[in-house]
């Protein structure tokens, strides 16, 4: 993993191909990771301007903002989000001067990837295939508002040094839900089919706060009627001329867009649930009411500050619950292990005492055979020699020592990981068992 400061003293110390070189990528892809990670790098010819004294100076690494990546990985790892500390309260506030032709990164070249996207029905959603895009839920009617209202919104936090990105991988930013419906209404059904939305949610940095904004045009419940293929409006419908002409037509209520917006903020913290939200109505744009929101929404961020900082320590004293519960659990599967391995020693011990004491027996008797086969007659003596040899052959080992080093302790047969008051007995009891 490389750190910002490290890919920057790297490129400006030797050429770029080298540096990539390297990390075994070319040298395009290492320029666009300095881009990703806000790294300034030599232009071009300022090595051979280097060799003649004649370089520029070294551009500064400029400090890293909220949101913004830390560290590249080389391989499957993503770029990963510097770790933000619990947020903090809201600055001195800083104007940024904002161009009135100004088009916001979040925004450029968002409307081409909405339009070409999956096919839909006629007044339907848009779904594009790209997931890396700004969050706005929009017919192909309203995209052109949508975008337009997204960009003023996004250029009047940034006007006062709020900054809006998408959030970066590895931030665990979680998105809200979203209802398109004008007048809300029940939850959803488990069956209903969601629509679009981004792999990573906007977000609005106010200060280190990260508050996500989506932009939804609302639906409205309406009728339709179903004419030669197609659903219209029933206010749109107009009757066959002909007095006596067949009307094969039928109506129905479905939720479609308006081609009005709704402004949607949120807290995308995995522990708090907060959102608020601004709609249009049919006598009043949401344009004229940015600078609103964004007065709102910085009146607002001290309270979210608070509740996401009491949200992580109800967290943190959840998770310290849950280790010490799992800790319990542990050890209690310990101490069960332990007694097992020691029934299971005593159990194993007694099988051995008992081996031996047939053994013994066994071994008496093999003893006696062979003292009264020696007292024979040398004919009986060597037949029954024999097969006293081909007894003991068909006996095995009767070797008790070798059934008592195959005896396992109770530590043998499980090494504890915790330390337990009840281990001391553990020797009491197994002395019992012999």
């Amino acid at each position: 993993m490389l750190s910002r400061d490290e890919l920057y003293q790297l490129v400006w110390s030797k050429p770029m191909t080298k540096v990539a070189d390297q990390f075994e990528v070319s040298s395009s892809y290492l320029a666009r990771i300095c881009t990703f990670l806000n790294v300034p790098r030599p232009g071009r010819g300022y090595w051979a301007k280097l060799a003649v004294g004649k370089a520029p100076p070294q551009l500064p690494l400029q400090a890293l903002q909220p949101g913004d990546p830390e560290h590249w990985s080389k391989g499957e790892a993503p770029i990963v989000a510097a770790k933000l500390d619990t947020p903090l309260p809201l600055g001195p506030k800083r104007r940024v001067r904002i161009a009135p032709d100004y088009v916001h990164g979040v925004v450029r070249d968002a409307r081409s990837h909405f339009e070409s996207g999956r096919k839909i029905e006629e007044g339907a959603y848009l779904r594009p295939y790209k997931k890396l895009l700004v969050d706005v839920t929009v017919s192909q009617a309203g995209i052109e508002k949508a975008l337009t209202l997204a960009n003023g919104l996004f250029s009047a936090f940034e006007s006062v040094g709020h900054r809006v990105a998408l959030a970066p991988a590895g931030a665990r930013l979680g998105r809200a839900d979203v209802d398109e419906r004008e007048a809300g209404g029940k939850p959803r059904e488990h069956w209903h089919r969601g629509f679009w939305s981004p792999d990573r949610p906007t977000v609005v940095y106010m200060g280190t706060l990260p508050i996500g904004l989506s932009i939804v045009e609302m639906s409205e419940n309406v009728t339709l009627r179903y004419v030669n293929g197609k659903y219209i409006r029933e206010s749109e419908y107009v009757p066959p001329a002909r007095r006596y002409a067949v009307d094969h037509s039928w109506t129905t209520t479905k939720d479609i867009p308006s081609g009005r917006m709704r402004i949607v903020a949120y807290l995308p913290h995995p522990h708090v649930k907060w959102s608020t939200q601004w709609q249009e109505t049919k006598s009043r744009s949401l344009n004229s009411q940015v600078r609103t929101i964004v007065e709102e929404l910085e009146t607002m961020a001290p309270s979210l500050v608070s509740k996401i900082a009491e949200a992580d320590r109800q967290a943190e004293l959840r998770h310290q619950e849950w280790l010490a519960q799992m800790d319990r659990w542990h050890r209690e599967e310990d101490r069960k292990k332990i007694e097992k391995a020691i029934a299971d020693s005593r159990a194993e011990l007694r099988q051995v005492i008992g081996r031996w004491s047939e053994i013994m027996s066994v071994e008496r008797f093999l003893a006696r055979v062979e003292q009264r086969a020696i007292e024979l007659p040398d004919p009986e003596r060597g037949l029954l020699l024999e097969r006293l040899a081909l007894a003991r052959s068909f006996l095995g080992t009767q070797e008790p020592l070798d059934f008592f080093r195959g005896w396992k302790t109770p530590e043998e047969h499980y090494t504890p990981r915790f330390s337990h008051e009840e281990k001391e007995g553990a020797n009491p009891r197994t002395e019992d068992a012999m």
